[in-house]
């Protein structure tokens, strides 16, 4: 759950600098019987992690925690995704999201993830908590053309805040003209597996 670039808070320690870690362009698979736990605060500040997400993403407990969840952003994950993401939990709705994530060591691994808000007794948002899964190969393949365009539609902004506005609208367009919502789409690919679900393709 990586908060994007140039949107909101980002206070917090970071103790690895991920400008120095170049992806090698590898894919690192985890068990799907397995799931990565996390927990921030509401600035997106690690608090908790579970040692599947250690192992996959090749980071200590001790290098995870204060460090901002966007420790383990891929570059090539368009920031009005994330955008969009933000947006939905902020507003206190939970959402399902195909996320690429980079490790320590430049390899990526992709996740299924589901990221939901932590409510107090008086209905206030106190907290975020993920659980990522493995996708299926057939996911993958359906959103990262999807992905592509919006990285390159961000591609033609600086501001990285006006660039994931831009791909997120240009998002909303393609998936209204398949009457369908990135909520709902990330269902379909859910439901249908690797059988049947088209890639949105522009």
């Amino acid at each position: 759950m990586a908060r994007p670039s140039g949107s909101g808070p980002s206070s917090g320690r970071q103790r690895v600098r991920t400008s120095r870690i170049v992806p090698t362009g590898t894919i690192r698979e985890f068990g799907s019987e397995e799931i990565i736990v996390s927990k921030t605060d509401l600035k997106g500040i690690i608090r908790y992690t579970n040692e599947v997400f250690s192992r996959v993403a090749g980071y200590s407990r001790e290098e995870l925690i204060g460090s901002p969840h966007s420790l383990i952003r891929h570059p090539d994950m368009p920031g009005g995704v994330f955008r969009y993401l933000w947006q939905r939990i902020e507003s206190g709705h939970e959402v399902f999201a195909l996320v690429k994530n980079l490790c320590k060591d430049g390899a990526g691994y992709w996740v299924l993830a589901h990221v939901t808000p932590s409510f107090d007794r008086a209905g206030h948002i106190v907290g975020y908590h993920s659980n990522r899964r493995r996708p299926e190969h057939g996911w993958i393949s359906a959103i990262e053309p999807l992905y592509a365009r919006m990285r390159a539609i961000e591609s033609g902004h600086q501001r990285p805040a006006v660039a994931a506005e831009a791909s997120l609208e240009a998002l909303g367009r393609e998936l209204a003209d398949l009457q369908t919502t990135y909520d709902a789409y990330i269902w379909q690919l859910i439901r249908h597996r690797d059988n049947g679900v088209r890639a949105v393709t522009a």
